[in-house]
């Protein structure tokens, strides 16, 4: 599989009910839990004080990576997604 550095900022509503938020924010971390299992989601940071995340996500190829991963994260219509694909640098320290 191919990774790509994905930047995500959530913006809720106006007017979503603190029910509704907690409900998506519930299902998205057992939706992120299920796409790490299947090995789609390697690394997450959140930047301190910042509400956005940024992941190493794995996919065959981009279209994948949006249609079949990103798609399915219960906060999507929420989101928005600045996806870099990557590929190895030939100086990377980690494991080959």
């Amino acid at each position: 599989m191919r990774e790509f550095l994905v930047e995500i900022t959530t913006s809720v509503p106006e007017g979503t009910s603190e029910e509704e938020v907690a409900q998506r924010r519930a299902a998205e971390a057992v939706r992120a839990r299920e796409l790490a299992a299947a090995g789609h989601l390697a690394r997450l940071w959140r930047p301190v004080g910042e509400a956005r995340s940024i992941g190493i996500w794995r996919a065959g190829d981009g279209e994948e990576l949006e249609s079949k991963v990103l798609s399915t994260l219960p906060l999507r219509p929420w989101m928005t997604f600045r996806v870099t694909p990557l590929e190895p640098h030939p100086n990377d320290p980690g494991p080959s």
